[in-house]
């Protein structure tokens, strides 16, 4: 990669450039339920790399706010947030099928139309599908902190990719991060105040409380027994 100057100019010279993976593909096995969700409600709530870039006015057929989350387990909060805000649109990303299929069965009984899902890397997704400054809200809630100081570049907040999501978010737009790991928050920050074109909303120190339109999960409940942190940031795009 080092006489490239981008992965652009190394693709064009036919040299594959290999990219450090964010997660480990842990496929599990599909229940009936997630089995039946995905075969019921993908057809009207999938969304496929292969559509390349998206125009989300037609996907929902309206106008209305975007809001798009990397790495949404299971769906349970995802589906809440777009339940609690008819009038905004969700998008979820997410490469776990079993969750894919959690979170499409939860949609369906509730009977949602505004939120969609894409079973793909992230990195991928925001390159093909989501057009420039169409974001209103980037979430990523509790990524793999990658403990191990020797899997460190494993994770996905890193300076690369907080400038793809900058040109994903409108001006005004936030990117909000959630981390129940200290370290990992850190490094957040860290990349986050040397990340051109950002500013941090909190209005003291690093971290805000957490909004209420981000749901409290069950296994943040039983942290905070145990006296386990969670630490919420969001930055704003400001040019």
């Amino acid at each position: 990669m080092s006489r490239f100057k981008s992965e652009e100019e190394a693709r064009a010279a036919g040299v594959y450039i290999s990219k450090v993976k964010s997660f480990v593909k842990r496929e599990g096995r599909l229940t009936k339920a997630q089995g039946a969700a995905l075969e019921k409600y993908w057809p009207t709530m999938g969304l496929n790399l292969e559509k390349g870039l998206l125009d989300f006015d037609e996907v929902f057929a309206r106008s209305a706010k975007r809001v798009l989350e990397i790495g949404f387990g299971m769906g349970k909060s995802l589906v809440e947030m777009a339940a609690k805000a008819p009038d905004t649109d969700f998008i979820g990303i997410e490469v776990h099928r079993p969750g894919v299929g959690a979170c499409l069965a939860d949609a369906g009984e509730a009977g949602l139309s505004n939120l969609k899902v894409f079973e793909h890397d992230a990195v991928e997704v925001l390159d093909k599908c989501i057009e420039d400054e169409s974001l209103h809200r980037l979430q990523l809630f509790f990524p793999d902190p990658w403990h191990k100081k020797r899997h460190h570049k494993r994770r996905i907040v890193q300076s690369d990719f907080v400038q793809k999501i900058r040109s994903k978010l409108e001006i005004g737009g936030h990117f909000h991060m959630a981390t129940d790991w200290e370290p990992y928050a850190q490094h957040m920050i860290e990349v986050m105040n040397s990340a051109q074109g950002y500013a941090n909303i909190a209005q003291s120190g690093d971290y805000i409380e957490r909004p209420d339109y981000r749901p409290i999960t069950k296994f943040e409940v039983r942290g905070q027994k145990l006296g386990h942190g969670v630490w919420d940031i969001i930055f704003e795009r400001v040019s």
